[in-house]
């Protein structure tokens, strides 16, 4: 392949998290209007209702997030592809990351299709739609404690590199650790009915929904550098076959 063609792609796949985040923000919290959640202690004819009012946003972000939610794939693999430089070819970390990324789509997409299942026949029983809302904020909230691994492995490599120009830079690294364990909480759903660690807990949704902001910024700045430094490295390794010869 062109190298030129090559880096245009890996810069294409940097900014698809762009495009992850921009639609990930109109399903969730302009269509669906899912931010701030709902709360546990809703009965199920306040779910009902609110699954009514809201049931074509809600049909709409899940059109929204099947459409968008894959230009995470892209994103996974140019991360995966910098680690790998790290690691000197495909290794622990790398494939780890690559693994724990390829649930993020299904992670989003899937507890939505839930949650337009309830909202899809607006007369179903309140006491089955709030089954299913439940079904929808237990798997979105709880799922997220898989990221954990994956932002983990991320920040673990930043901090193993080596090379003279590293591909992550070491704050990176710490961020990274931060981050995980901010996303480790969300797992307690499943046993909190109320407080802050409930779907709609201080520890379970505002702070992890910061920190995906947060990480998801920080990988798109520092990927691009990354793109742009293994682009540098490679173009000076052609230069410098022919100078040699």
């Amino acid at each position: 392949m062109d190298v030129k063609l090559k880096f245009k792609l890996y810069r294409m796949s940097v900014w698809c998290g762009v495009v992850v985040v921009i639609a990930n923000t109109l399903a969730f919290s302009v269509f669906g209007h899912l931010s701030p959640p709902v709360s546990p202690s809703d009965n199920a004819q306040q779910v009902a209702d609110f699954l009514t009012e809201h049931r074509t946003g809600i049909l709409w972000a899940v059109v929204t997030m099947g459409v968008f939610a894959p230009f995470f794939y892209p994103f996974a693999v140019i991360t995966s592809l910098q680690m790998r430089r790290i690691e000197g070819g495909w290794g622990l970390l790398s494939m780890i990351q690559l693994t724990t990324a390829v649930v993020a789509p299904t992670g989003w997409v899937y507890p939505l299709a839930v949650l337009a299942t309830a909202a899809y026949r607006p007369h179903r029983s309140p006491e089955l739609m709030q089954l299913l809302s439940d079904q929808f904020w237990l798997t979105y909230v709880g799922v997220a404690v898989i990221f954990v691994i994956n932002v983990a492995v991320i920040g673990l490599s930043a901090l193993i590199d080596r090379r003279p120009e590293p591909v992550f830079p070491r704050w990176f690294g710490w961020l990274n650790l931060v981050l995980a364990a901010a996303f480790f909480p969300g797992v307690f759903v499943y046993v909190a009915t109320d407080g802050p660690f409930a779907w709609d807990g201080l520890f379970t949704v505002l702070i992890p929904s910061i920190a995906f902001v947060v990480w998801k910024i920080a990988m798109i700045v520092v990927l691009l550098r990354a793109v742009k430094s293994e682009e540098r490295e490679v173009l000076g390794q052609q230069t410098a076959v022919p100078a040699a010869a």
